[in-house]
């Protein structure tokens, strides 16, 4: 439920005025942290709007950036021919004439790269406002990619790229030149960079970005949406049969290679058959039904689960929630799973350790290893008072680390200090 601000008792003095531009209010991952985001500056008095891609949700608070189709899609010809993504968008550039914009205090940029939005207007949006730029993966410091995997060649100018198909692709390679771009735009832009993950912004201090101030602000959970259920009601209102183990996972498809679905099914292919049988698989999503028939366990699919309090009932009946991902920033899944209590196995890569402590809150697997992945899954599984303990820790971090009203009030803070500098 969206929140108004005028259900909070506080000075229209201490109001700051922030526009979030991202690719739509809810759809998406990058688009639920920043709606969350958005929620808890609203509960800390920041009159927040949103400007994005895409809406789902009905609230003045958000407004559909506008387009211009017929232009556009005839620049599209061109761009995309030549290997460029989002150039064509020349829409961007009247975004100042929007009233979330003329009214916003400062600019809180996220996700710009999923078809909505010209990164080459960021120094016009800048020029006259200061702006924080919330990354939610690699694609600001590359020359095309949101995850670059073993590349290393956004470090110095990419060109020659390995990866020209990985998200959001490209027919042609001229990478060195977006990477250029891109380059040239920061340099005459006035931004502020805050990364979600410890990984990130280690990645963005090695980048084109270093010129900029770089702020670590994990993402926020709201722990009281997200929170540990009753195990044994969770299991009796999705059905699931008393004295079976269960174990979670979210599968949008199993033919996403980042996802790391062929992984998840060698994993699941080497459990012991013993521990098959008196095995559950809670699934979120839409590839439920194939797992079950590639594994031989039972599967029960909720299908697409946008219900906070839904998810929360699976997780809360879920021993273990598994995570076979090969490239990721701060996965809110798992940070879900962490509020709820439920203890998590998934690979060591990206931001996932931030989140996913070995021994504490689950298991960290090697990268590409479905044997140990498989270890991890049997070990937790067969040990519930390592599980009860990972349990305990998951929520105390949650509350400790992760909740909403501290992410909130660390972006009022970098608010109010990039607004004092830039008076």
């Amino acid at each position: 439920m969206l929140l108004n601000i005028d259900d909070y008792k506080i000075p229209l003095s201490n109001f700051i005025k922030v526009i979030h531009i991202n690719q739509s209010d809810i759809a998406g991952g990058a688009a639920i942290a920043g709606y969350r985001l958005h929620q808890g500056l609203l509960a800390q008095g920041v009159d927040s709007r949103l400007l994005v891609g895409r809406v789902e949700t009905n609230s003045e608070r958000i407004a559909t950036i506008p387009s211009n189709h017929r232009i556009e899609n005839q620049l599209l010809r061109v761009t995309s021919r030549l290997g460029f993504n989002y150039l064509n968008l020349i829409s961007s550039f009247d975004i100042p004439k929007q009233s979330f914009y003329k009214e916003a205090d400062v600019i809180n940029f996220h996700n710009l790269h999923t078809g909505y939005f010209n990164y080459l207007a960021i120094p016009s949006l800048t020029e006259s406002k200061p702006a924080v730029f919330t990354l939610h993966d690699m694609w600001s410091f590359t020359g095309h990619c949101a995850y670059s995997y073993d590349c290393s060649r956004w470090k110095n100018g990419c060109g020659k790229c390995p990866y020209l198909d990985s998200y959001p692709a490209v027919v042609r390679d001229n990478t060195n030149i977006e990477w250029k771009l891109k380059n040239w735009v920061y340099r005459r832009s006035n931004l502020t960079i805050v990364t979600p993950s410890y990984w990130l912004t280690k990645l963005a201090q090695q980048s084109m970005l270093n010129c900029f101030s770089i702020h670590h602000i994990p993402y926020g959970i709201d722990t009281e949406a997200y929170q540990p259920l009753d195990p044994l009601k969770c299991r009796f209102l999705l059905g699931i049969p008393t004295g079976k183990k269960v174990v979670m996972f979210g599968a949008e498809s199993l033919k996403d290679s980042r996802k790391g679905g062929d992984l998840l099914l060698k994993a699941l292919q080497k459990l012991p058959l013993s521990l098959k049988t008196e095995t559950v698989l809670l699934t979120i999503g839409k590839a439920g039904e194939a797992v079950s028939e590639a594994v031989g366990i039972t599967t029960l699919n909720l299908g697409y689960v946008s219900s906070d309090r839904l998810k929360s009932i699976a997780y809360s009946a879920a021993d273990l929630f598994i995570f076979p991902t090969r490239a990721d920033n701060l996965p809110l899944v798992l940070q879900e799973s962490m509020a709820c209590g439920t203890p998590m196995v998934s690979f060591k890569i990206g931001g996932v350790p931030d989140l996913v402590r070995p021994g504490i809150t689950g298991y960290l697997a090697t990268p590409e290893d479905a044997d140990d992945f498989c270890k991890g899954i049997i070990e937790l599984l067969e040990d519930e008072n390592l599980r009860d303990s990972m349990s305990q820790n998951c929520r105390a971090i949650a509350i400790e680390e992760y909740p909403l009203e501290l992410q909130a009030k660390q972006y009022i803070e970098l608010y109010n200090h990039i607004l004092e500098k830039f008076k």
